[in-house]
């Protein structure tokens, strides 16, 4: 047997062995059984269906329009707490839907340091146009689940946040 074969033998590809030169499978981690892996590989598909749908918003900017229909003037530390984005992108967010004209900031009259953000009017209505999209997104992104399946997965993921 040469060294060639010794590298690719059946033996050595199984899970609790050195596979194929440069792979050893003993350390028991398998990419495709790892919740952060399998999150992010969930969210590239809904990502893509919503930019197929949305063509001016990303994600993030309708999840914080979103966000702001329910709180109204929040200040833009609490905005990007509350939809899970650190500062540099919450205000690179902010920035844009502020530039197209989505978004206005004023000065929060109990804390002068503090900018307040809300939804413009063209911000309202451009996130009512935009919003059974996301709701249709969301179905495509759960169709391969049955009803149940959808309740637990939402339910579940809830849970680990």
């Amino acid at each position: 047997m040469t060294d060639q074969a010794d590298k690719t033998s059946p033996e050595q590809t199984e899970d609790t062995g050195p596979g194929p030169v440069g792979t050893d499978r003993r350390h028991g981690y398998v990419l495709d059984e790892q919740i952060g892996y399998l999150l992010r590989k969930a969210y590239q598909r809904n990502a893509v269906l919503f930019g197929d749908k949305v063509k001016d918003l990303t994600p993030t900017q309708f999840a914080v329009m979103a966000r702001l229909t329910e709180l109204g003037s929040v200040s833009q530390n609490q905005l990007g707490r509350t939809v899970g984005l650190d500062v540099a992108t919450t205000k690179g967010v902010v920035d844009r839907l502020s530039a197209q004209g989505l978004l206005s900031s004023e000065r929060d009259p109990n804390d002068r340091r503090r900018q307040l953000i809300s939804l413009t009017d063209k911000g309202w209505s451009h996130f009512v146009t935009n919003a059974e999209v996301g709701l249709e997104v969301s179905a495509e992104t759960l169709a391969p689940l049955t009803a149940s399946e959808q309740r637990n997965l939402l339910r579940i993921l809830k849970k680990i946040q």
